[in-house]
């Protein structure tokens, strides 16, 4: 044994590597919603890294051309579509405006730390509409497609560990995010048939550079995060991009209704004595409720 490797799981291998065949993605085509940003691009890129070429989807064009000009130099054809996955009718029109995708990736979602509390009806419909009724808008519209079609395809819907435990100042995150996993385990019976594979990737702490505010300050007030997990560091991007390559792969066709989670065991944590409760509201930062 190496005494001078450093406690807790070992780091990833380099940006760049895969564990697949190169051209395992040739001549496939990739969708994935809010690819020009943070998870979803480093989704992308290696499903890229692996001959695919891309679709991306986002609300955000600037969002879309950056991406795209950073991905595109892997050498792969990346085309962006702007597109609310909420609006049905411009889902349509998106599917229409190319080749049928062989892989969708619904990572598209919203959130924000709040107390269920102060959550206002907006709020929480903004946090579901786009987490769980426009993951199963794109869903479906890729559904239809290929059993129409009669094609396989792949779907990954990017979940969260709180789909399970719950998520104390996320409430409506976790409850859409619990609706997504129960639409993989549903879609995975109904569409096996027709070659259809729909399955969950849920990812731990991993830090990057498109972390919305609120979210980079709830981290920030924590602390250190190595410390605070069972691998005793935080996940790369590119981790949870390995995962999303295999679970679509030819190599993983007999995997399907299942939730992978890529987060070194942090959901799994569990103490011999609780630690002492702190209310959510004292964790943001918030004054006592007054109505």
């Amino acid at each position: 044994m190496d005494d001078t490797l450093p406690p807790g799981l070992p780091v990833a291998p380099p940006l760049g590597a895969s564990a697949l065949p190169p051209g395992t993605y040739d001549g496939t085509l990739v969708m994935v919603t809010g690819g020009g940003t943070g998870l979803g691009k480093a989704i992308a890129a290696e499903f890229a890294r692996l001959g695919a070429d891309l679709l991306l989807v986002s609300r955000g064009p600037e969002h879309l051309r950056s991406a795209r000009a950073e991905l595109a130099r892997l050498g792969t054809g990346v085309t962006t579509a702007v597109c609310d996955i909420r609006d049905a009718e411009r889902i349509t029109e998106v599917f229409d405006g190319c080749p049928l995708p062989g892989v969708l990736v619904n990572n598209a979602a919203a959130n924000f730390p709040v107390p269920a509390e102060d959550m206002t009806p907006n709020a929480w419909r903004a946090v579901v509409d786009i987490t769980l009724t426009g993951t199963f808008l794109m869903t479906r519209e890729f559904g239809r497609r290929h059993l129409a079609a009669g094609t396989p395809g792949s779907i990954i819907d990017v979940g969260a560990s709180y789909a399970w435990t719950g998520g104390p100042g996320y409430a409506h995150s976790a409850a859409a995010k619990a609706g997504v996993r129960n639409l993989v385990e549903t879609l995975a019976v109904e569409w096996g048939p027709y070659g259809i594979q729909v399955n969950g990737l849920v990812p731990g702490l991993m830090p990057h550079e498109d972390m919305t505010a609120d979210i980079r300050g709830a981290l920030d007030r924590a602390g250190t995060h190595d410390a605070r997990q069972p691998a005793l560091r935080v996940g790369a991007p590119r981790e949870l991009g390995w995962a999303a390559t295999f679970l679509a792969s030819p190599y993983a066709r007999f995997i399907t209704g299942h939730t992978l989670v890529v987060d070194g065991a942090n959901w799994q944590r569990r103490g011999l004595v609780g630690a002492p409760v702190v209310p959510v509201r004292d964790q943001l930062g918030l004054g006592p409720f007054t109505g």
